[in-house]
C-alpha cells in the first residue's frame, strides 16, 4: 500500500484532458513493458516505474531531467521546480485564485500556497493598478503608458 505524505494529501483532483491522453498513453507502454518483463515485473503500485515496474530512482531521474534542459537549451533546475512553475506561470497569470491553486497543490494552509507565490502575483497586481489607474484617468490617450511607482 502506498501513502502519501500526509492524511490531508489523499485527495481527487480534476485533470486537465491532455493530461488524461498523456496518462492513457503511458498506461499503455507501461502494460507492454510489463508484458516485456514478465515474470521479473515488479508490482509497485507506482504510476512511474523502471521498466520492469520498480520505483524510480531520484538520481536517475534528475539526470535524465538535466539531460532533457541541456538538449533544450534551458537552463538547469530542480524537477520538483515544475510544480512551483505549474502553479505561477501556468496557473496565477492566468488568473487562477490562491484557494484553487492551494487545494490543486495540496498545501494544508493558503499561507503557505501565498508565501510561495507571493512574487508572482506582483505582475496581476500592476496590471491591477493600470486597470485602476486607466479608469481614473479617462483624460489619456489609447497610446500614453501607465504611471507606475514602487511601494515599500
Amino acid at each position: 500500500m502506498l501513502h502519501t505524505k500526509t492524511r490531508a494529501s489523499e485527495r481527487r483532483i480534476a485533470l486537465p484532458t491532455e493530461c488524461l491522453h498523456s496518462f492513457k498513453e503511458h498506461k499503455e507502454r507501461q502494460d507492454r513493458e510489463r508484458g516485456q518483463a514478465g515474470s521479473a515485473w515488479s508490482d509497485s503500485g507506482l504510476v512511474f516505474t523502471t521498466p520492469t515496474g520498480r520505483p524510480l530512482d531520484p538520481a536517475n531521474l534528475t539526470r535524465r531531467f538535466h539531460s532533457f534542459l541541456d538538449r533544450a537549451g534551458l537552463r538547469r533546475t530542480r524537477f520538483h521546480d515544475l510544480r512551483h512553475s505549474t502553479a505561477t506561470t501556468l496557473l496565477l497569470e492566468q488568473g487562477v485564485g490562491l484557494v484553487v491553486i492551494k487545494e490543486l497543490l495540496g498545501h494544508a494552509h493558503i499561507g503557505v500556497t501565498a508565501g510561495v507565490y507571493a512574487q508572482v502575483r506582483l505582475r496581476p497586481q500592476r496590471q491591477a493598478n493600470d486597470t485602476l489607474g486607466n479608469t481614473l484617468s479617462p483624460a489619456d490617450g489609447p497610446d500614453d503608458p501607465p504611471a507606475t511607482a514602487a511601494v515599500r
